[in-house]
């Protein structure tokens, strides 16, 4: 399965959920957000979410600003 994570193509040999993602590539931090094919998935989703061939994955730092 091929993804691409910001930007980045990445090949891995399984299905993958979001949460199994981001253990596996060490990813996951507090504040972080994502969104798979430019539509945001909130967190508690992640666990659940299944990424498909082909996905595209934007993690980025949430940051507090005025």
């Amino acid at each position: 399965m091929n993804l691409i994570i910001n930007d980045v193509s990445h090949l891995f040999d399984q299905a993958l959920t979001l949460s199994q993602l981001l253990e596996k590539m060490n990813l996951e931090q507090p504040g972080s957000a994502l969104a798979v094919n430019q539509v945001i998935i909130p967190r508690h989703h992640w666990p659940a979410h299944w990424l498909k061939d082909g996905d595209n994955i934007l993690l980025f730092q949430a940051i507090a600003g005025g």
